[in-house]
């Protein structure tokens, strides 16, 4: 399914839990939600913020590294499932973000999460250094704000 972009509601995309996803249950295996976490977030950046991955790490020399993410695993979540991933921005700092993220199979609450980001630029020197959020990027996140 192709991620549904409207402004001033959720960023909402579908996933398909395939076998890579479960364990030997049969069920998604909890450090697969993180994978699938990430490809929401990956997926709102490039589909709502018109800024894939590819373009952050090469034209922007920039990241957006993970510095916390919090999930509550609400019921099993099986092979062939499809989920439905809501995304809204719940804070804007200066140089870092807030997201939540739920997953729903229906209408049943699978997974709720909350992370926290922070957009960075690579050093010549050293790693990733937090930088203020771009302008332009700032004005489309806030089109997410919760």
């Amino acid at each position: 399914m192709k991620p549904v972009v409207t402004s001033r509601s959720p960023f909402r995309v579908r996933k398909r839990i395939r076998f890579s996803h479960v364990d030997a249950a049969g069920i998604v295996f909890y450090p697969r939600y993180f994978e699938l976490y990430n490809e929401v977030v990956e997926d709102w950046f490039a589909a709502a913020l018109e800024l894939p991955f590819d373009q952050l790490v090469d034209r922007l020399s920039a990241g957006v590294p993970t510095v916390t993410i919090a999930c509550e695993f609400t019921a099993p979540t099986r092979l062939g499932e499809d989920l439905d991933f809501e995304l809204r921005v719940a804070e804007l700092g200066r140089s870092s973000f807030a997201l939540l993220v739920d997953a729903h199979a229906g209408t049943e609450l699978r997974l709720r999460g909350r992370s926290t980001l922070v957009f960075a630029r690579l050093s010549e020197h050293g790693p990733l250094r937090p930088q203020p959020i771009p302008a332009e990027l700032r004005g489309r996140m806030e089109s997410f704000l919760a």
